[in-house]
């Protein structure tokens, strides 16, 4: 009796079937590209919010119809409208920064977690199919970083280190 011959190469096996080779395909999409674009969706969305909240001309100075917003329509509990107004573009701006650099991704990623979770809660809380995309790419943010495109990983390949 022979026995069958084995095989000693590390190559997976090719896909046969048409899903296997569709489900193969989406192994071969990078990490970076989907942190990314996740760190430009989240930037599109942030970043846009606070240059609505600033004063014509100006790049931090709040505008009355922010505090106005955040007196009659927001209403967060607990904070006085004009600090909230303040915190919201104060947040919007830096985090959202943060997240396009990928300098401290995680850091920024989990502050603009919190901001969509306290918006879908205590401001709108019917738009969970506006703001459940915006937590997901916070969260695989907050969980995988800024991908090799971010300066985090450039701060991490300059300290010898695989990841900050």
């Amino acid at each position: 009796m022979t026995m069958p011959a084995m095989t000693t190469s590390a190559e997976p096996a090719r896909p046969q079937g048409l899903l296997d080779r569709v489900l193969y395909l989406t192994t071969l999409v990078p990490h970076w590209l989907i942190a990314l674009l996740a760190r430009v969706a989240l930037l599109r969305v942030f970043w846009w919010s606070a240059r609505t909240k600033v004063a014509d001309g100006t790049l931090f100075t709040l505008s009355d119809s922010a505090v106005y917003l955040f007196q009659e329509e927001y209403k967060l509990p607990l904070v006085p409208p004009e600090i909230a107004a303040h915190l919201a573009l104060l947040g919007e701006s830096v985090f959202s920064v943060l997240v396009i650099l990928g300098l401290a991704t995680r850091l920024g990623a989990l502050g603009l977690f919190f901001m969509t979770l306290v918006i879908q809660v205590f401001v709108y809380p019917e738009s969970y199919n506006e703001h459940v995309p915006w937590m997901v790419c916070a969260l695989y943010l907050v969980k995988f970083g800024g991908g090799f495109l971010s300066l985090d990983a450039l701060i991490a390949r300059r300290l010898g280190r695989t990841s900050l």
